[in-house]
Protein backbone atom coordinates (compact mmCIF):
# COMPACT_ATOMS: atom_id res chain seq x y z
CA UNK A 1 0.00 0.00 0.00
CA UNK A 2 1.52 3.28 -1.05
CA UNK A 3 1.05 6.78 0.32
CA UNK A 4 -1.24 7.84 -2.52
CA UNK A 5 -3.77 5.14 -1.67
CA UNK A 6 -3.70 6.05 2.01
CA UNK A 7 -4.27 9.72 1.19
CA UNK A 8 -7.07 8.82 -1.21
CA UNK A 9 -8.83 6.67 1.38
CA UNK A 10 -8.41 9.38 4.03
CA UNK A 11 -9.81 12.04 1.71
CA UNK A 12 -12.77 9.82 0.76
CA UNK A 13 -13.44 9.15 4.45
CA UNK A 14 -13.53 12.87 5.22
CA UNK A 15 -15.75 13.58 2.20
CA UNK A 16 -18.15 10.81 3.21
CA UNK A 17 -18.30 12.03 6.81
CA UNK A 18 -19.01 15.60 5.72
CA UNK A 19 -21.59 14.45 3.18
CA UNK A 20 -23.43 12.38 5.78
CA UNK A 21 -23.33 15.11 8.44
CA UNK A 22 -24.38 17.96 6.12
CA UNK A 23 -28.20 17.55 6.24
CA UNK A 24 -28.30 17.40 10.03
CA UNK A 25 -25.91 20.32 10.46
CA UNK A 26 -27.73 22.51 7.95
CA UNK A 27 -31.09 21.86 9.62
CA UNK A 28 -29.65 22.58 13.07
CA UNK A 29 -28.07 25.80 11.80
CA UNK A 30 -31.23 27.05 10.11
CA UNK A 31 -33.47 26.20 13.06
CA UNK A 32 -31.01 27.81 15.47
CA UNK A 33 -30.91 31.06 13.51
CA UNK A 34 -34.69 31.19 13.06
CA UNK A 35 -35.35 30.53 16.75
CA UNK A 36 -32.73 33.10 17.77
CA UNK A 37 -34.36 35.73 15.55
CA UNK A 38 -37.82 34.92 16.91
CA UNK A 39 -36.52 35.10 20.48
CA UNK A 40 -34.81 38.42 19.77
CA UNK A 41 -37.95 39.94 18.25
CA UNK A 42 -40.31 38.72 20.97
CA UNK A 43 -37.84 39.06 23.90
CA UNK A 44 -38.46 35.44 24.92
CA UNK A 45 -35.52 34.06 26.86
CA UNK A 46 -36.61 30.44 27.05
CA UNK A 47 -33.63 28.21 26.19
CA UNK A 48 -35.67 25.02 25.93
CA UNK A 49 -37.71 26.32 22.99
CA UNK A 50 -34.70 26.27 20.69
CA UNK A 51 -33.47 22.95 22.02
CA UNK A 52 -36.80 21.17 21.61
CA UNK A 53 -37.29 22.52 18.08
CA UNK A 54 -33.76 21.51 17.07
CA UNK A 55 -34.18 17.99 18.45
CA UNK A 56 -37.53 17.56 16.71
CA UNK A 57 -36.29 18.89 13.37
CA UNK A 58 -33.09 16.83 13.53
CA UNK A 59 -35.16 13.72 14.23
CA UNK A 60 -37.39 14.45 11.23
CA UNK A 61 -34.29 15.06 9.10
CA UNK A 62 -32.81 11.73 10.17
CA UNK A 63 -36.07 9.99 9.32
CA UNK A 64 -36.13 11.58 5.87
CA UNK A 65 -32.40 11.30 5.03
CA UNK A 66 -31.54 8.19 7.04
CA UNK A 67 -31.90 5.77 4.14
CA UNK A 68 -29.72 7.90 1.90
CA UNK A 69 -27.12 8.28 4.65
CA UNK A 70 -27.05 4.51 5.11
CA UNK A 71 -26.57 4.01 1.35
CA UNK A 72 -23.64 6.44 1.36
CA UNK A 73 -22.04 4.65 4.33
CA UNK A 74 -22.51 1.20 2.78
CA UNK A 75 -21.12 2.42 -0.55
CA UNK A 76 -18.03 3.82 1.15
CA UNK A 77 -17.56 0.62 3.15
CA UNK A 78 -17.80 -1.57 0.06
CA UNK A 79 -15.31 0.73 -1.71
CA UNK A 80 -12.87 0.33 1.19
CA UNK A 81 -13.27 -3.45 1.14
CA UNK A 82 -12.66 -3.47 -2.62
CA UNK A 83 -9.43 -1.51 -2.06
CA UNK A 84 -8.41 -3.94 0.67
CA UNK A 85 -9.05 -6.86 -1.67
CA UNK A 86 -7.04 -5.22 -4.47
CA UNK A 87 -4.12 -4.59 -2.09
CA UNK A 88 -4.29 -8.19 -0.87
CA UNK A 89 -4.28 -9.59 -4.40
CA UNK A 90 -1.34 -7.41 -5.38
CA UNK A 91 0.96 -9.05 -2.85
Amino acid sequence: MDADLVLFIGRRAMETAMLMAAPVLVVALVIGVVVAMIQAVTSIRDMTMGLVLKIACIGITLLICGGWMLQVAVGFTSEIFNHMQAVGLGQ
